[in-house]
């Protein structure tokens, strides 16, 4: 059974900082793309950042500068560190692992967590 559990999101000011994690189980996780995507209130899902099992990064162009994404395959966890948070960063933010292996995608998703940055 596959599971990816978020942790780390809460309330923060804007300008602060917060780390979010994603531990994975029930996958190999080294051979996975990995991901966060965010869901704001009325909004559809959208990139975050995604790391590739070789280390490649990927960001939406609303966080990159701020937000960081890396991987410990040792821990089978993924990271994102979030600096210069800003109030348009409140959503829910989900973690995503993905594997592509030729006519088959595994794509797995977390429960979620918030994160919600005000005054």
């Amino acid at each position: 059974q596959v599971q990816l559990v978020e942790s780390g999101g809460g309330l923060v000011q804007p300008g602060g900082s917060l780390r979010l994690s994603c531990a994975a189980s029930g996958i190999i996780f080294s051979l996975y793309t990995m991901g966060w995507y965010r869901q704001a209130p009325g909004k559809q899902r959208a990139l975050v950042a995604t790391i590739a099992n070789g280390g490649s990064t990927n960001y939406g162009d609303s966080v990159k500068g701020r937000f960081t994404i890396s991987r410990d395959n040792a821990k089978n966890t993924v990271y994102l560190q979030m600096n210069s948070l800003k109030p348009e960063d409140t959503a829910v933010y989900y973690c995503n692992a993905k594997r592509v292996i030729t006519f088959k995608t595994n794509d797995y998703w977390g429960q979620g967590t918030q994160v919600t940055v005000s005054s």
